[in-house]
């Protein structure tokens, strides 16, 4: 008889793991509160300037600019900082689209580097390896909450004169050796979007503890006015990015339990993180003494065909999701630089990636072999989605069990 769920068996578990997002009548109050004021926009109200303040504050940075989004944050980050046209950006090839799009939309190139085997974050190794005379800025992806190696990166950068802008969009909270991310290079941006722990559905921020660089990011956000200007007075290039009142309402809403939250989730992905080691086959992704907090955005386990006779990664998610470990999934799926907008650089007028020389030669995005990005995409990292660290701990007991009985009767999946 089979044991397996996906062949029949009974599943370890039939309930549902906590939704997402989470609200309370806090969001609804704040909401009605701006719906009533008739102040919807951040120039007539003061809710988005106290959310930069407030976030500042929480990410240890003197300056916070709202944004649109995440990827606006980013987009504002480069541009703000100096960097010309055709200037080549490092980043990891293991992250979302967006850190790659960002770039492109500032005019500037994407280079991807290869990620450490045991965190998945930008390994500094690979960043030396691809940076040439046109690099101006290196992008670290704080993945999940997992702090990147900044000493490293830092280290890299001051020696080149290169610029660091942390993305970090999954990192709320995170800590690098005590220290909050997003200000330890010259920006970092965070993004509110609807599966961040802090949400309003859509929405960003971009932190910094450079006062000239805050406000050209803030100008950039806003039409390309300046402080004290007049609202017809339009002093460089930029785009309406604006957060408006009724997101930050729910910002703030959100930010009030956000602690409480956090410490929960960095409960389950201890208990998770010892439980699941001890599993022949399954490797939880390395915290370094240096992550001093991370936001657990993600819990990401490194899955080992070998220990499971052969089964696929696709296979063993079917597997874990027939058990009710849902949802679990197989995250980024492949590199960026194999994704189809770079491959065939379909990226309309931000067209320098058509023409620019990288090495001597066109820049052509198939060169570029990261093997270790490569094996996470393919065949190792197995995604934990963030709602399930909110569960009690019996349910994430759960999940421990629905992992030992994939690994004690994965021959049912090999017949």
């Amino acid at each position: 008889m089979a044991q397996l769920a996906l062949k029949g068996g009974t599943p370890v578990r039939t309930s549902p793991y906590p939704s997402w997002p989470v609200w309370e009548e806090k969001e609804l109050d704040a909401v009605s509160a701006v719906v009533n004021s008739g102040k919807w926009g951040m120039a007539q109200g003061d809710r988005v300037k106290e959310l930069e303040k407030r976030f500042a504050a929480y990410q240890e940075a003197a300056y916070g600019i709202a944004a649109s989004s995440g990827t606006s944050a980013l987009r504002v980050a480069l541009l703000a900082a100096g960097l010309e046209a055709g200037t080549e950006v490092i980043m990891p090839a293991y992250t979302f689209i967006a850190t790659a799009t960002a770039v492109i939309e500032a005019n500037m190139i994407p280079v991807f580097a290869d990620i450490d085997p045991d965190t998945y974050n930008l390994d500094p190794a690979s960043v030396e390896e691809v940076i040439t005379d046109k690099t101006g800025a290196i992008m670290p992806v704080h993945l999940a909450g997992l702090p990147a190696d900044m000493d490293s990166i830092q280290e890299i950068a001051r020696e080149r004169d290169l610029v660091v802008i942390e993305d970090a969009c999954q990192a709320w909270g995170s800590e690098y050796k005590g220290r909050k991310v997003g200000a330890i290079g010259l920006g970092g941006a965070f993004s509110f979007q609807s599966s961040k722990h802090i949400t309003a559905g859509e929405g960003g921020m971009l932190v910094t503890d450079e006062e000239d660089y805050a406000e050209c990011c803030r100008s950039i956000v806003d039409c390309g006015r300046r402080a004290g200007g007049a609202w017809h007075e339009h002093v460089r290039l930029g785009g309406n990015y604006r957060l408006s009142e009724l997101q930050a309402a729910v910002i703030h809403a959100q930010l009030e339990r956000y602690e409480k939250m956090l410490a929960r989730r960095q409960q389950a992905a201890a208990f998770l993180r010892e439980k699941l080691a001890r599993i022949d086959g399954i490797r939880p992704l390395a915290v370094p003494e240096s992550a001093t907090a991370t936001s657990c955005h993600l819990f990401i386990l490194r899955y080992e065909s070998e220990s499971f006779g052969g089964l696929s990664k696709e296979d063993f998610i079917k597997a874990l999701n027939a058990e009710g470990i849902c949802p679990a999934h197989g995250g980024y799926y492949i590199p960026l630089y194999r994704q189809p907008v770079l491959l065939e650089k379909n990226v309309g007028p931000y067209d320098l990636i058509t023409r620019h020389e990288f090495r001597g030669k066109v820049i052509d995005y198939s060169s570029f072999d990261c093997p270790v990005a490569e094996r996470a995409c393919r065949s190792e990292a197995v995604w934990i989605l963030q709602n399930l660290l909110l569960a009690e701990r019996e349910d994430l007991e759960d999940i421990v069990r629905a992992v030992e009985k994939v690994r004690e009767n994965y021959g049912e999946l090999l017949k």
